[in-house]
This record gives structure tokens, sequence and C-alpha cells, in this order.
């Protein structure tokens, strides 16, 4: 199976690989050509992304974006219009309100305890700052792997139950999951509410 995916950033690439590890640790992911920076930038180039990746022989596309300032929901809804109707049935659409460090840190405690800091350090309407500085984030040094390995570990119920762009996200992917496609790629993402309580 290959899940082609496209992004805005390093933060944004080593989430989708934390996913793909924790549903579907088989699949081969692909990264889409975006040259730009922006959730704009990306909403017009996902015709051609989708080409793209559809000719590398993606069974799924993966989108994903910040919303800013905008909200999610108007994003979103923005991002899926500009998807070819050939390729619906096959992108999962995804937009982290206010940006993908919103979903890191969505568990105050849990972040907090990841990375040797307070939650109250968290609380803030953009942590982005605060997550690099605690992460060892730079320029020179995006901590990839380590960040693809916290969302591989990450407590998704709490994150499901305390971002509502996240819980978007996760029920568009179930879906996906569970349609015919899905079953035959054999990618089942779990039902992570009852596999986090069983755990818990």
């Amino acid at each position: 199976m290959k899940i082609g995916y496209c992004v805005e950033g390093a933060t944004d690439r080593a989430v989708i690989r934390g996913l793909q590890r924790r549903w579907c640790p088989d699949a081969q992911l692909i990264e889409g050509s975006f040259r730009g920076s922006t959730q704009l930038g990306l909403r017009r180039e996902i015709p051609k992304i989708c080409d793209e990746l559809d000719s590398k022989g993606c069974d799924i596309i993966v989108l994903l974006t910040d919303s800013n300032a905008m909200p999610h929901q108007e994003v979103g809804r923005a991002q899926r219009q500009r998807v070819p109707n050939k390729f619906q049935s096959r992108v999962l659409s995804g937009v982290a309100a206010r940006n993908i460090e919103s979903w890191l840190c969505c568990d105050r405690d849990w972040i907090a305890s990841m990375t040797s800091r307070q939650p109250a350090e968290f609380a803030q309407e953009d942590p982005k700052a605060v997550l690099e500085t605690a992460l060892g984030i730079s320029a020179t040094e995006r901590r990839e792997d380590h960040i693809a390995t916290l969302v591989f570990e990450a407590p998704l119920k709490q994150w499901i139950a305390r971002s509502p762009s996240f819980e978007s996200f996760y029920e568009a992917a179930r879906d996906l999951s569970q349609s015919a496609l899905g079953r035959s790629l054999g990618c089942a993402i779990p039902n992570e509410r009852e596999k986090s309580s069983k755990t818990n």
C-alpha cells in the first residue's frame, strides 16, 4: 500500500509519519511536491499534487494543512473543493486548527511530561514557539524522528476529546479505512477512543 501526502512543513510531515506507523505500519509513504509554505499555496496546487501522487501509484492521498487564523471547517471545505472529482474517494483532507503544534499540545499534561516542562507553559492560543523551544527545534534541526515517535505514542483519545479539528481528521481517516477502498488495502484504523480506554 502506498500513501501519498503533501504538507506545509517538517512538523506536519513528522505527524503524518507517526500516524502512519501507528495505523498503517506496512504502508509506504510518498511525499508530493509542494514548493510553497502556506495553506493557500497548497490549496492552489492540490489538482497537480493529486495527479503527481496518482502517477506514483499512491492508493490514498493525505493533504494536511494549518488553518492559521481562519476557522478550520472553512479551510477544510475550501481544500476539499479543490480535489478533482476522480480523486475524492481517495483523498484524506486534514486541517489543524491554528497549526499542527496545537494538535501536539492539546493534551498539556502529556506534552509537558514528554518535554520536562510544566503544563501551564502550553496553555497558549498558539503553542508553536514554546513547543519548538521545548523540543529543541531550529532552522537546522527539525526533530522529525522524535516528533514522529511522540505521535506514535500519543494518547489519541485525549487529542480526539480536546481538539475538534483532530477529531474531524480522525473520523475522516476512520471512514476512509472502513470504505470499500480502505478494506481492500487492509489499513484498518482502530477505534482510538476504545483502544485508549482499554490501555489506560
